[in-house]
């Protein structure tokens, strides 16, 4: 099996990388945006993942946030993105890194 590589990097790589570098990494749309700073709704999600990934946050992860771009730290977590009537469960996959949440609902 051939192990994950996003721009020559390595997951683990990824994870160890500043956000800056992981931002120039990005193609140009999600560039821009990331470049622009995280909204109140972004922030808030990107809290819940670091007290989950801590330990502190037990319960499950649901946001309407699908214009949110996953980042390294996301994978191997699943959150539960709203669909529209219901949240869906999105399962993310080191392939996903750089995508939007809401990619992978439908």
């Amino acid at each position: 099996m051939q192990e994950f590589k996003f721009r020559g990097k390595t997951l683990e790589e990824l994870k160890k990388i500043e956000l800056n570098e992981f931002i120039e990494m990005l193609p140009s749309r999600e560039k821009r945006s990331l470049k622009r700073g995280f909204s109140e709704k972004h922030k808030k999600l990107l809290n819940k993942i670091d007290l989950f990934l801590q330990g502190k946050h037990k319960k499950i992860i649901k946001t309407h946030c699908r214009d949110m771009i996953i980042l390294p730290k996301m994978v191997g977590m699943t959150i539960y993105v709203h669909k529209g009537n219901t949240f869906e469960p999105v399962k993310i996959e080191p392939e996903s890194v750089g995508f939007r949440l809401g990619y992978f609902v439908l």
